[in-house]
């Protein structure tokens, strides 16, 4: 690891311990040139899963796109970012046990607004309006009377 301050590649860890969810370990670090203190992650990456974009173009899955679309819907709600971690460690299970090698972003979308709409309703339109990418606003409200909301 470089450090953030100095570039350094020389550093130490100083602690290291499971991540909330056991997926992972974080390590606290600090730079053997500079004293600077940082922290990383390490995950275990599983299949090698490559998304299918609506042009044809392939690209990596990423856990992080994945947690921040999520993250961004639920901007201001009373959401903790452990629920936020629990529903993307979620997904990316169902994602890993259904899928071999490749998913199309319309499946990742329709698999998040399913999960978002069980959450939290405004999270859910909110990310439909981004995903759907609603013409007009009377799609927008269309899709708010099938929540079943006045």
């Amino acid at each position: 690891m470089k450090c953030l301050k100095c570039d350094s590649s020389d550093d130490k860890v100083i602690d290291s311990r499971s991540s909330k969810d056991g997926h992972g370990i974080k390590r606290r670090r600090e730079c053997l040139d500079c004293g600077h203190r940082y922290s990383t992650y390490e995950e275990v990456m599983n299949n090698e899963i490559k998304v299918v974009k609506k042009d044809g173009t392939r690209d990596d899955f990423k856990r992080e796109k994945l947690r921040d679309g999520i993250n961004k819907a639920c901007w201001k709600r009373p959401i903790s970012l452990d629920d936020i971690d629990k529903i993307t460690n979620k997904l990316i299970k169902s994602i890993e046990d259904d899928f071999d090698g490749e998913i199309s972003t319309s499946e990742i979308g329709n698999r998040v607004m399913r999960a978002l709409k069980e959450l939290d309703e405004v999270a859910y339109v909110r990310f439909a309006s981004v995903y759907r990418q609603f013409k007009d606003i009377e799609e927008f409200i269309e899709e708010i009377k099938t929540l079943g909301l006045k």
